[in-house]
């Protein structure tokens, strides 16, 4: 009650971020009578004149308003599409690194024209991220003719493209492109051989649409490059026909079961019995020897491939987490999304358990040699704002991860779309009877349905309920995903009913009638000659456009409640675009996931007291509020798990934050001989520090032990002793000078026969090629130590602070080893004229 009253008194940041920015949008309001005068070459002259002015110091925010208003005119005249106010407001949002909530149809793709106009002055390029390919090459040629007319250059960053075209795509004022392409190109440019080779500019400015996707969904997920190492696949069919004995097997019997299973973690627990059936089971399919214990070290992973493929059979299910593609692969379906991700494969041999489980062939295990999550690679701009329909609900995370404010958009028009209340059945028979009885109403009056399932499964049953009672729809989930665009432009249809899993429609949207504005859009560009034509489609669309306006708009069925809110809202933000009328309901059960796992007991409890029947419909705000805590839940769940993963995380990017500094000094660099004489110093005073006497001297037997490391490490013969012919003892300093010396002469003496040129090249190979490999090994240590790093909770320590503790330590090893592996391959160069090295 208080923090309300104070909000009501004092105002919120939302309001406040919004009173701010509509001064501004006066101001570009008031420019516009000039800009509507000038000629088309005066207006675009007006690009080169604000970038002028930046070059000679003037902010942004002091030419935001006439750089506004030179884009809200160039799109009148190139589209005929005049920016709403709230179009300028979200713009401006935009600019001030912030989030945009704008709701479906308010028109994102022209509200993003603004900003990245802006910021493309600066010269230093500017990204504008989007969920997929489709969307990045739609988006880029439609806003490619209002950039161009103003001046600028628009690339798109396209997935299998060249590094030639991916250089020239980055160099362009604005470049389009997806969160994967984006991360997987940074990676890639810290993994080349030569600074020619590298395709990104430095990261500036970056505006993501669907930002509540990419940043929070997509987040749980890292960017990961591998390469194969030594192959394991047969192990994985081995193992799956152990556990299928397992699970045949299982004895419902809470004392005697051989596993348990933790659904609101998706994570499967042995028990004392289970260890030891899968200890026989192990023997009696020759994996494990009659003798050997399952607990040695030799044999503990056998139980990690017990688990992740008990893991793939209770949590993975076809058609739901993956399907089998037309080659018999393994695809993975994106749970937040419905979309296939092709290319992704899930670590730590889950995929491969997949694979075995549903008998095809299995891929070999990779080696990750570079990786990033998403938050940590967005974090690297120095500006970053983002745009979706659906972001308020996690505007704390956006805020605590990112550091960017929340700002909610108002519509252009009164949003008057009716969300009616969920309506709950006690099993998913009866459940899918009413919704088969609502989408018939809707049939009988010609109004359109857009049906949301959350899975391809639930699709796919839901299309055989309607083709039995002969209702003719279409079915857009990740089967029939190229024809995502056309689907979701036809739902507005009247009398057209569109089953959709949760990728319904990103980046289209649903217009009422159909999508004759999309055509006349098109023929307005082309200047189309065929005026009667035309204008028999715009009447034909106008009349069906008042007719489904007529019958109420469109109605969105949901057939089950989402784990998180915004996917729920997502679908409901489809219809009621533009002041157009439409409604919403969700049908439950008792059988649903959400329920079955999160909230059934409090709904049951509700259920009692409400004195209900099995064959009723329940409505009631109880189960409203019952079914919001348990998404309220899950989203907190999901939030701790990707906070835990960008924190462990934060440890590791610190560490590739220096290694990748390094690698990008050396490739930068004309001579490294300042590197390789600071490493060749580090490395023999730690060999020669050991037999130092009272921090003075060497004795005759610790030069012997030296000169013995060096003749077998790195190849130097320097027979110090025999030389200056002493047998007395020797001063360090003057020893370690001496050492320093011999091997300065012959490095010197092999650059000078070689060549500078290509010696350079050499040492730059060695040390970027040593550095790769020394790289790629800690991160699997890291890897290996953060799977078993949760077991010092066992003995009361904190598992994060031991991991950066431990991290630390390993880091430094590895420095220290990677100095020495590099000394001794100069060495080995140096010292031993036959050795080459490619």
């Amino acid at each position: 009650m208080l923090t309300q009253w104070l909000r009501k008194f004092f105002g919120n940041n939302n309001s406040y971020i919004l009173q701010q920015a509509q001064s501004i949008v006066h101001n570009i309001n008031k420019i516009e009578p000039k800009m509507i005068k000038l000629s088309d070459q005066k207006l675009q002259n007006k690009t080169q004149k604000l970038r002028t002015l930046i070059q000679q110091g003037i902010a942004l925010n002091n030419i935001l308003p006439e750089a506004f208003a030179v884009v809200r005119e160039a799109s009148k005249r190139i589209f005929g599409m005049r920016h709403f106010d709230v179009q300028l407001l979200g713009g401006i949002v935009l600019h001030q690194n912030c989030i945009a909530e704008m709701r479906t149809g308010e028109g994102k793709t022209l509200t993003s024209t603004l900003p990245a106009y802006l910021h493309a002055l600066k010269g230093n390029g500017v990204h504008i991220v989007t969920m997929n390919d489709y969307l990045a090459k739609r988006d880029a040629q439609i806003n490619k003719p209002l950039f161009e007319f103003l001046g600028l250059t628009v690339g798109l960053n396209a997935a299998h493209i060249s590094i030639e075209k991916k250089r020239q795509a980055y160099l362009c004022d604005i470049t389009y492109g997806t969160n994967n392409e984006y991360g997987f190109d940074y990676l890639k440019d810290n993994m080349i051989f030569s600074k020619k080779d590298c395709v990104q500019r430095s990261l500036d400015y970056a505006l993501i649409d669907e930002v509540d996707s990419i940043l929070i969904d997509e987040s749980r997920t890292p960017l990961i490059i591998s390469g194969p190492i030594e192959s394991s696949s047969k192990i994985y069919y081995k193992i799956n026909t152990v556990v299928l004995s397992l699970l045949k097997n299982n004895i419902k019997n809470v004392k005697n079961k051989y596993f348990s299973v933790d659904e609101e973690k998706k994570q499967v627990y042995l028990t004392d019995i289970g260890l030891i059936k899968v200890e026989k089971l192990l023997v009696q399919n020759k994996i494990l020897n009659y003798q050997e214990s399952l607990y040695s070290s030799n044999n503990i992973i056998l139980l990690q491939y017990v688990s992740v493929s008990l893991r793939a059979h209770k949590f993975y299910f076809k058609n739901i987490d993956y399907i089998i593609n037309s080659k018999h692969e393994i695809v993975i379906v994106d749970e937040h999304t419905g979309r296939i991700m092709t290319g992704r494969r899930w670590s730590e041999g889950l995929h491969q358990a997949i694979e075995a489980k549903e008998n095809v062939y299995i891929n070999d295990e990779n080696k990750t040699l570079a990786s990033i999550t998403f938050q940590n690679y967005f974090r690297l701009y120095k500006h970053l704002s983002g745009m979706t329909g659906t972001a308020i609900t996690e505007s704390f995370e956006f805020n605590k991860i990112y550091n960017l404010n929340t700002v909610l958009i108002p519509t252009n028009k009164p949003m008057i779309r009716k969300d009616l209340p969920d309506l709950m059945f006690f099993n998913e028979q009866q459940k899918y009877r009413a919704i088969i009885q609502d989408i018939q109403n809707c049939v009988k009056k010609k109004r359109p349905v857009l049906v949301g399932t959350i899975s391809i499964e639930k699709s796919e049953k839901l299309s055989t309920l309607l083709k039995n009672k002969g209702i003719i729809h279409n079915v857009l989930n990740a089967l029939s995903f190229d024809r995502e665009a056309e689907i979701i432009s036809e739902a507005g249809k009247k009398g057209s009913v569109t089953i959709a899993t949760n990728m319904a429609g990103r980046g289209t949207d649903i217009v009422l009638g159909g999508s004759f504005i999309n055509t006349e859009l098109n023929i307005f560009s082309s200047k189309l000659h065929d005026q009667k034509k035309f204008f028999y489609q715009r009447k034909k669309w106008k009349q069906d456009h008042d007719f489904v306006v007529s019958v109420g708009g469109l109605h969105i069925i949901g057939t089950e409640r989402h784990e998180s809110r915004r996917i729920d809202n997502q679908l409901r933000g489809r219809a009621g675009r533009q002041g157009d009328p439409g409604s919403s309901r969700f049908y439950l059960s008792m059988d649903d996931s959400l329920m079955r796992i999160f909230a059934s007991k409090k709904i049951q409890m509700i259920l009692k007291k409400l004195g209900m029947y099995s064959n009723d419909a329940i409505e009631h705000p109880l189960i409203n509020k019952a079914i919001e805590n348990a998404q309220h839940t899950v989203e907190n769940r999901n939030f701790e798990i990707r906070k835990q993963l960008l924190e462990y995380d934060d440890i590791i990017n610190d560490q590739r934050f220096v290694i990748y500094q390094e690698r990008n000094h050396i490739l930068c660099s004309d001579n490294i001989n300042k590197n390789i004489y600071k490493l060749s110093c580090d490395v023999f005073k730690n060999i020669i520090k050991p037999f130092v006497i009272d921090q003075v001297y060497l004795n005759y037997s610790g030069i012997q032990k030296i000169e013995e490391h060096l003749l077998k490490y790195f190849n130097m013969n320097i027979n110090f002793i025999k030389k200056c012919k002493l047998n007395n003892k020797i001063d360090y300093k003057f020893y370690i000078n001496f050492v320093f010396d011999f091997f300065n002469y012959f490095y010197k003496n092999r650059k000078e026969k070689i060549g500078k040129k290509k010696f350079n090249k050499i040492e730059k190979n060695i040390m970027i090629k040593t550095l790769d490999i020394f790289w790629t090994d800690h991160l699997a240590s890291m890897d290996h130590m953060k799977k078993s790093i949760h077991l010092c909770g066992y003995v009361q320590k904190d598992p994060k602070q031991e991991y950066k503790k431990e991290a630390f330590i390993m880091f430094l090893s590895m420095l220290k080893a990677l100095k020495k592996e590099v000394v001794i391959l100069i060495s080995e160069f140096i010292f031993n004229k036959k050795f080459v090295y490619n």
